[in-house]
Formats: C-alpha cells, structure tokens, sequence
C-alpha cells in the first residue's frame, strides 16, 4: 500500500467523522414532538434559526428569527433562565443552534422534532 492510498484512506475517515459529528443531535438537546412542542410554546423563548427569508415566508407565531449564522453574535438576546425552543426547516440548523448554546452554558434548549416542514400549528407570514 502506497503513501497516497493511506492519504485517501484517511482524508476519507476525516470527512466521514465530520459528517457524523456535524449531524449527530448536541447532547442534551431535547427533541419534542408537535405537541409538546406547542404546549410549551408560551412557557419558554421561541427561536426561528433560518434564515430572514425563511422567516418572511412563514414562521411559527411568536417566533424571533436569529439565524444560526447570527446566533454567535446575538446569543445575549436570550436569557439563561428560561427555555429555549428552537426550530429550522428541518433539524440540521436545530442541531448546530444546541450545540452553539450549549458550548456557551444554555441548558434549557428544546427542539422541534421534524422541523417547521412539518408544522401543522397556527403560522405567520411577514
């Protein structure tokens, strides 16, 4: 076996551990479904993490759009002491939102199982 076949071998192995951590749910995240999702609407602070664009379009009512691109910078918007709900299109952005928050000592944080794709609740357009 050659140099530039261990190279291959371990750039592949580099990109398949990244795919992986990139993807796999933050530890301590809490997934709820629809539902619980719902009843808990009020009792915690509600995160839209796309974009401003995907917000326009349509949003979960009482939402606030900080999309994960922002949410390093505008992390002082939300309080430690409450929960946070967190929603994307669909779980990836969710995902990377937890593991941010977490990093930085929010512990609190729900998100939607499914993503707003599959949101049946009450919406908003801008």
């Amino acid at each position: 076996m050659g140099i530039e076949t261990i190279l291959v071998i371990l750039l592949w192995v580099a990109l398949i551990a990244y795919i992986v951590w990139r993807f796999m749910p933050a530890r301590g995240l809490k997934k709820m479904k629809q539902e619980e999702f719902r009843a808990s609407l009020r009792k915690g602070q509600l995160i839209d993490v796309r974009e401003p664009n995907e917000y326009k379009g349509g949003h979960i009512v009482g939402a606030r759009n900080i999309p994960v691109g922002q949410l390093k910078m505008r992390m002082k918007e939300l309080r430690k002491d409450q929960p946070i709900l967190i929603y994307c299109q669909g779980s990836s952005r969710s995902n990377q939102a937890a593991k941010l928050l977490m990093k930085n000592g929010y512990n609190n944080i729900y998100m939607l199982d499914g993503g707003f794709k599959n949101w049946k609740g009450k919406i908003k357009k801008a």
